[in-house]
């Protein structure tokens, strides 16, 4: 006998589904019941591959609300086709300073938003899948302004930033256009032609030649190198060295007290010089008393002083006038 199946358990059944289904909708998918959500749009000038419908907007990586809408349209001013992006964001999804929550929902609040620098651009959700979402942040809107010709009448206008994808592609688009303006053939001519003339040039020099002068050479110079005269004369030179070495140190022991002694002379000679000529008539025996004192100590100087030419060439005699 069959067991029959209540109507009123279907029923609950039934009900309980559609409750699970709506505590998802609202939990995973984003759908606000109970407030309205802020619409705003934005003008894509590159490709949107892999951003559909129900796509995260996301605030600094925090979803903040869904992409509701795709479509293009043709900016005149440009004369190209833009991709316009509807988006949804929710009421209480900025707060500020003090934690109070901003109301987007107001078009007003979200266009002084946009005033104060909110962007919009294109990340990139995962490489393997490569599917897209909305990326917002704040900037400062001089060093990226908005474009005032992009106005919509429905929506509030958020700017859209270049993205990675598109400036990576742009530099390689960029790179590739560099390498294609490279002239490579004529490259390869000139590599040729430099190979021809290197060849040409080493076939030119004479290496066997030149080989063989250096042998000679070297041979020449072993066979100065062994010669006994050579040989002799270097240690003569070394020997050589040595006097002079010796004569040096022994000449540099001597110069000290010989300077010592011509200085003491030279001012003996002055102040006698200075007393014979204090009184206003010429003291000839005051002159040779000075004159003998002098010689005396140049006789008495060392060796090495009195035997040098300078010493013992005479001064060339000189008028002084007498004194009045």
């Amino acid at each position: 006998m069959k067991t029959r199946i209540s109507p009123a358990v279907i029923g609950a059944f039934v009900i309980g589904g559609f409750a699970l289904l709506f505590l998802a909708l609202i939990s995973f998918g984003g759908v606000s019941f109970f407030s309205k959500p802020q619409r705003f749009v934005v003008l894509f000038n590159e490709s949107v591959h892999g951003l559909d419908l129900g796509s995260p907007v996301k605030l600094r990586g925090v979803r903040v609300g869904r992409v509701v809408d795709l479509n293009l349209r043709y900016d005149a001013r440009s004369g190209r086709s833009v991709v316009a992006v509807v988006c949804e964001i929710g009421k209480d999804a900025m707060t500020d300073g003090r934690g109070a929550g901003i109301d987007v929902a107001d078009r007003g609040e979200l266009q002084r938003l946009v005033d104060r620098g909110l962007r919009a651009q294109l990340g990139v959700l995962g490489l393997a899948t490569g599917m897209l979402y909305v990326e917002l942040d704040i900037v400062d809107p001089k060093e990226f302004p908005a474009d005032k010709g992009a106005t919509d009448g429905s929506y509030v206008v958020v700017p859209a930033l270049p993205s990675a994808i598109s400036a990576f592609q742009a530099s390689a688009s960029e790179i590739l256009s560099k390498i294609k303006r490279i002239d490579f053939a004529g490259l390869s001519e000139e590599v040729k032609a430099l190979v021809a003339q290197t060849r040409r040039q080493v076939a030119g020099i004479d290496v066997r030649g030149t080989v063989d002068q250096w042998k000679r050479t070297g041979a020449a110079l072993e066979a100065l190198a062994s010669d006994p005269a050579i040989r002799r004369t270097l240690d003569e030179l070394n020997a050589a060295a040595k006097d002079v070495r010796t004569a040096v140190a022994r000449l540099d022991g001597q110069i000290e007290p010989a300077g010592r002694e011509v200085t003491q002379t030279m001012a003996e000679v002055r102040r006698s010089l200075l007393l014979a000529w204090s009184g206003r008539a010429f003291d000839p025996v005051m002159m040779r008393a000075c004159t003998a004192t002098t010689c005396h100590r140049i006789c008495f100087l060392p060796t090495s002083y009195t035997n040098c030419p300078q010493f013992s060439r005479r001064p060339h005699p000189s008028r002084r006038p007498h004194p009045s």
